[in-house]
């Protein structure tokens, strides 16, 4: 791996969702092999998300500058994470978070070796690329989908786009360079279309996928460690396993939660279901028999499935060689670990990218199974436990391409790959900018 060190220093702005904040984390971390200095700006409650890139990292290249949360109208107190809010929530999370301009251009101009770049989520390019002008530097902003749904979102729904979204859309054409956590073997086509938009530059990377730092959250409890055991008791079926989760931000419905349970009772499959702790107490979500389990499922099932309710080891379980399939929102980090861990891919995209990825993964490569659609939808439990059972037939037509794409996939990230070459590419106009800057 190539080393372009030069006193580079980049400032890192994520967004406060673990599905924009490990992926950046990802990103720094290939950053800081290839030998620059990273800063990672973020709020008191969200620290803790960067505990597992800190301990792989010496203190003179790896940084956090934590910042107070500043408050806003519409979020409630003491909330910092997307975690705890629904999707509607993103225009205030972006606006509360430009609120840091002014002290972020304070720790700037009183840095002994200040920023040479910033990388900022996408969801933050309403104000990030002014902050970086103010500064005269560049702003990169990050892209965590792929260029199937930016493409589709920009070029297609431009016109039908909220104020809020359209300054995010123009924010993110007017950034120095784009980053997608996505790779050129399926999204070269759309990566170009991109490109035109790029009037003034040509700089884009496709760097993905990038792979999970080893340690993620890695305060494993008691009945996480029990899941890993009940894995290992499943393996001598091989992939008989049904993984079931719909990401950090979604919620079910009474109706939808007793659709699931009645679909994983029929089909009789041997499952882990993972659901989401109700958000309560913050006077966001009325119904509080969201993501409930049904009463006596568990006891039912106890011989063959296990609930889990709160966080789960995703990356650990989608690796087990006893899980075959997995039940997903199709959200893009999701999807990119079912990949990686070649599991069969059961969609029911629900909001945001979740369509687009599944028109991806579904009609385009023919490695996923679209089985509902939509965020108040239920699906047909008899049906849904016909899908369940048979997703894990080994001889799968869509099984088999998924074999193909994740030995695509891991290619590209390879040496000599072409997410490989481009992380290159990215660190050495990183490293360039740096050399013009002393130079002035």
């Amino acid at each position: 791996m190539t080393n372009f060190s030069n006193g580079v220093h980049v400032l890192m702005i994520p967004f406060p969702a673990s599905g924009h904040i490990f992926p950046l984390m990802d990103l720094a971390h290939q950053i800081l092999l290839r030998g620059l200095t990273v800063t990672i700006m973020v709020t008191p409650k969200n620290l803790h998300y960067l505990n597992s890139l800190l301990s792989l990292h010496s203190s003179s290249n790896l940084q956090t500058l934590v910042l107070p949360f500043p408050s806003h109208s519409s979020i409630p107190h003491g909330v910092e994470n997307m975690q705890d809010v629904d999707i509607s929530f993103v225009p205030d999370f972006a606006a509360a978070l430009s609120k840091l301009h002014d002290p972020l251009v304070n720790w700037f101009e009183n840095h002994v070796l200040p920023p040479t770049a910033i990388v900022s989520d996408m969801l933050l390019c309403s104000w990030t690329p002014l902050l970086a002008s103010r500064l005269g530097v560049p702003n990169v902003c990050f892209v965590v989908a792929n260029a199937h749904a930016v493409s589709s979102w920009w070029v297609n729904d431009l016109d039908s786009m909220p104020d809020c979204y359209r300054r995010l859309h123009l924010g993110c054409i007017q950034s120095w360079g784009l980053v997608f956590n996505s790779f050129n073997e399926i999204d070269n086509q759309k990566l170009k279309l991109i490109k035109e938009e790029l009037t003034e530059h040509d700089r884009l990377w496709a760097v993905g996928p990038l792979l999970p730092i080893k340690g993620r959250l890695s305060s494993i409890g008691e009945e996480q460690y029990q899941v890993m055991s009940w894995l290992d008791s499943c393996k001598k079926v091989g992939k008989s396993v049904v993984y079931v989760a719909f990401g950090t931000q979604i919620t079910l419905t009474k109706q939808q939660m007793e659709a699931v349970a009645s679909a994983l009772e029929e089909s009789m499959v041997s499952f882990i279901w993972v659901v989401k702790e109700p958000m309560k107490g913050l006077g966001i979500v009325d119904d509080d028999d969201r993501n409930v389990v049904p009463p006596g499922f568990e006891d039912r099932v106890a011989e063959r499935g296990v609930v889990i309710k709160g966080w789960a080891p995703q990356l650990a379980i989608l690796g087990h060689p006893a899980v075959g399939s997995y039940l997903t929102h199709c959200g893009w980090n999701s999807a990119l670990e079912g990949i990686l861990a070649g599991v069969l891919l059961l969609a029911w995209p629900m909001q945001a990218d979740h369509f687009h990825n599944t028109a991806l993964l579904v009609d385009e490569l023919g490695v996923a199974v679209r089985v509902c659609e939509g965020l108040e939808t239920v699906p047909d439990p008899s049906k849904l436990a016909r899908t369940l059972s048979g997703s894990l037939t080994m001889n799968l037509p869509e099984r088999i391409r998924t074999k193909k794409l994740r030995k695509t996939a891991l290619d590209s990230i390879r040496e000599g790959g072409s997410s490989y070459k481009a992380l290159d590419g990215f660190v050495e106009q990183l490293s360039s900018l740096s050399v013009m800057k002393r130079e002035e």
